[in-house]
């Protein structure tokens, strides 16, 4: 065929999608149902005026278009290994780590029982083997969540219900890829019946091979591309061949799923690249896989929609009943999961509670399209899949494709609306007068301003005057017409606004390189559960998100163990060095946030709102301050050191805006410009890196900070370092409890503790010790003790103690004060002196 030709078709197409989701947009339908349609019509167009006598002037073009090479393997290892790849990258999976339960469930249990059910429908309505059935439930199982995310999003639902939508549908997809390799192997082998357990019990080999594959292959795509972190075109180089690979090895190598493979290969290069490459290179990326998967996704969706008049050339009547099979049966199988399954885990609080009318417009948004088109493709193609299958295989998926696209797709947004998804709730309708009436106030007087500064005619000026005052009178009369907001839902309002415009200033500071990459990844995954709790529970969800944003892991608690038992202190000295940088990041956050709320906030929740906002900023800059002076304790210089690096990079970010600031004003040539620039990056490299932290060092520093301590000689200070055990506690965590044994005593390096003995409570601060009493006694704990703020405990068992107290003079004293205030005698605890 003339390359000519065929140049000029594809460009055609660019054209087609081009244009595509402008009208998608002014007819108010997905765009893929747009795509799918103009797919259709110009297969449909090429066939007819192929097979019409009016005229053979468009016989080439026509020829051109059918004669495309559009096979499964280019659906499978061209498009999709993309498709897949960008959609992880574009995704906070800190945040999909906090709902990766009910992702997981529903993903793969949804493609297990709509494979299941799909299937023996159709084994028990025709005369399929129950092979192809399942075959063909693995088929049209996978959904593509494009078009009910997108509505979604326009509608402000949820931002975690759009998040688990989009984690079930990527791995959906994988699932299901999957189970289709299984089931179309039993097909070429000519199995009509397969044993169901053996087939599910190879599920999980295919997605832990794929898993290892694509974490191996990112591991060693982001220590190359580190190595190369002063040349960005090679970086992105190696990540369009990082997804590639990993579906090729997994697939022929490892006799493995290269679906599951590319997406542990995302997922990897997601949550390690933004600490090993530079933040402009991560950027640059992240907007060159936007561009490819958007053109790989319409490609893919019009390449395969030119298929279908082939695929259905030779329906029959009975294949519209086994159609109706597919569709019910696929239907009644997502309701299982969503009207049976969701609320289970809502009630076992493994997944956020998805409202009755979301569920319905989810169920009706499930819609399939290239990959289900694509894996029918595969089929086709196959010699060893008998014709009859064949024909059976292609018309279902189609069929079914169709539907949900035709009417699926083009009901869904009425569906919303019927649901009334799409209006706002009293509450948001009111704020939003209030916000309009604030916003034409400050516009007036910015208008006065900018017309006094250019001396316009006073007439004009007085004319467009009084017609603004008119809105703005009308404005405010209707906000003053819903002032009876209530205080709670102003407060979540403010909350929700507040963490809002945090989120805008961490991406600012991310922007002018104040914050790295790695710290705003954490930073903003703060800033949307912050903004969830408040939507969802108001003032307590925020505060219970500010909270854990400080609390220490799971991850930080196992890398204390294999610090303290193992001796491996680098994943601690890791996490520790992330921690520090992390407070300092969210100090930088927090202190600009109250202009926010004294500027916006106050005009239009009003004075005792903003007062409230205030004073919930100022305890989490307080616990913030207290957190982070905990880990200046711990190891001292290393804050500090940190704070100059920030210093450093705040002052090329100055440069580098002065540069650009004489390169606009004609000061400097392009020449040095571009000198300057390449200066500027060769040290922005050495400012990015941080200091390395060794946390074994520092441990002497650390306790010599105790005044129970200060006695001590050099070297008894040295021996008592290498005793001391480390233990981080979260606030609410219990330390001790009542009646058990004392084998140990507790200094507090920083936090505090609250212990409860008979009815009254007292609180330690940074620098007390408590369980000495018990030790001493020989007797049970009399008291529970539970941290009331994250804190760092030194724990000391009960022999080194004694051996301790015999030493040291400050020590003793502490222990007799402690005593007497319990009203009992010391002496009798007490080593001679």
């Amino acid at each position: 065929m003339d390359i000519i030709l065929i140049t000029t078709v594809i460009a055609s197409l660019f054209v087609v999608i081009g244009a595509a989701e402008p009208f998608a947009s002014r007819v108010r339908l997905p765009y893929s149902v747009i795509l799918a349609v103009l797919g259709i019509l110009i297969g449909a167009g090429a066939t007819f005026f192929l097979r019409t006598d009016l005229t053979d002037a468009l016989n080439p073009v026509a020829e051109a278009i059918l004669g495309l090479p559009i096979r499964s393997n280019v659906f499978l290892y061209v498009f999709l290994p993309m498709l897949l790849f960008q959609a992880t990258l574009g995704m906070n999976l800190r945040r999909m780590l906090d709902d990766w339960v009910p992702i997981l469930v529903l993903a793969v249990v949804a493609v297990v029982v709509a494979t299941v059910s799909i299937g023996y429908a159709l084994s028990w309505a025709s005369a399929l083997p129950l092979a192809a059935c399942l075959l063909i439930g693995s088929i049209v199982s996978t959904t593509d969540p494009s078009a009910v995310v997108s509505i979604f999003r326009s509608i402000s639902a949820p931002r975690r219900l759009a998040r688990i939508i989009e984690g079930e549908s990527l791995l959906n997809d994988a699932a299901a890829i999957a189970l289709f390799g299984l089931f179309m192997g039993f097909v070429m082998l000519g199995l009509p019946d397969p044993d169901l357990g053996d087939a599910l019990a190879q599920f999980p080999v295919l997605i832990a091979g794929g898993a290892l594959t694509g974490w191996v292959a990112a591991r060693l795509a982001v220590w190359v591309m580190a190595l190369f972190s002063r040349h960005e075109l090679a970086q992105l180089t190696i990540s369009v061949a990082l997804p590639y690979l990993a579906y090729i090895v997994a697939e022929q190598s490892v006799g493995a799923s290269g679906v599951i493979a590319v997406v542990a290969a995302g997922l990897t290069l997601n949550l390690t690249a933004p600490g090993r490459l530079p933040p402009q290179a991560w950027t640059s990326l992240r907007e060159l896989w936007d561009v490819l998967a958007h053109w790989a996704g319409a490609l893919i969706f019009i390449l395969a929609a030119l298929l279908i008049p082939r695929l259905l050339e030779s329906v029959q009547l009975e294949d519209f009943f086994l159609v109706g099979v597919v569709i019910l049966s696929a239907i009644a199988a997502r309701s299982v999961i969503l009207f049976g399954l969701m609320p289970i885990l809502t009630m076992l609080k493994l997944s956020p509670t998805v409202e009755r009318p979301y569920r319905v417009a989810i169920l009706w948004g499930g819609l399939r399209g290239a990959v289900t088109l694509a894996l029918a493709l595969a089929v086709t193609e196959s010699v060893r899949v008998p014709d009859d299958i064949q024909r059976v295989v292609g018309i279902l998926a189609t069929g079914f494709t169709l539907f949900t696209l035709l009417v699926q797709g083009t009901t869904l947004r009425w569906i919303i609306g019927c649901l009334g998804l799409d209006r706002l709730s009293p509450i948001d309708e009111a704020l939003s007068r209030q916000v309009v009436a604030v916003a034409l106030q400050t516009v007036r007087e910015d208008l006065a301003r900018t017309t006094e500064n250019y001396d316009l005619n006073r007439e004009t000026v007085r004319a467009e005057a009084k017609r603004f005052g008119e809105r703005l009178d009308k404005a405010v009369n209707m906000a003053e017409e819903n002032a009876d907001i209530l205080k709670r839902d102003r407060i979540a309002l403010g909350l929700i606004a507040l963490a809002g415009h945090e989120r805008d200033t961490i991406l600012a500071r991310v922007r002018e390189r104040t914050i790295s990459a790695r710290m705003a990844d954490l930073v903003l995954s703060d800033a949307d559960r912050l903004i969830e709790g408040a939507r969802t529970q108001g003032r307590s969800g925020y505060q219970r998100a500010a909270r854990e944003s400080l609390a220490y892991g799971r991850p930080f608690q196992a890398a204390v163990q294999l610090h303290g038992r193992l001796r491996l202190s680098g994943p601690l000295a890791r996490m520790t060095a992330d921690r520090f940088e992390l407070l300092l990041s969210r100090r930088l956050i927090l202190r600009d946030l109250g202009t926010f709320i004294n500027g916006r906030i106050r005009r239009i929740h009003g004075r005792r709102v903003a007062d409230l906002l205030h004073e919930l900023l100022s305890r989490r800059i307080e616990a913030v301050e207290t957190a982070l002076e905990g880990l200046r304790l711990q190891y001292p210089g290393y804050a500090e050191e940190l704070e100059r690096r920030f210093i450093r990079r705040t002052a090329l970010r100055m440069e580098e805006r002065e540069y650009v600031a004489m390169r606009e004003d004609g000061l400097i040539g392009a020449e040095v410009y571009t000198a300057l620039m390449q200066e500027l990056a060769a040290r922005r490299v050495f400012a990015e890196e941080r200091p390395p932290l060794d946390v074994a060092i520092q441990r002497a520093a650390f306790v010599r900070q105790f005044p129970l301590f200060a006695d001590l000689d050099d070297g008894a200070m040295k021996r008592l370092g290498r005793s001391l055990m480390t233990r981080y506690v979260n606030a609410g965590e219990m330390v001790l409890r009542k009646e058990s044994m004392a084998k140990s005593v507790f200094f507090i390096a920083s936090g505090a503790v609250e212990l409860e003995s008979a009815g009254h409570t007292w609180r330690l601060g940074r620098g007390e010790m408590f369980g000495q009493m018990a030790v001493l006694t020989r007797k049970a704990r009399r008291a529970d003790v539970r941290a009331i703020a994250p804190t760092t405990l030194l724990v000391l068992d009960e022999d080194r103690f004694r051996r301790l107290l015999s030493r040291s003079q400050g020590l003793r004293e502490a222990v007799r004060n402690s005593a007497e205030q319990r009203g009992i005698d010391p002496a009798g605890l007490l080593p001679d002196e």
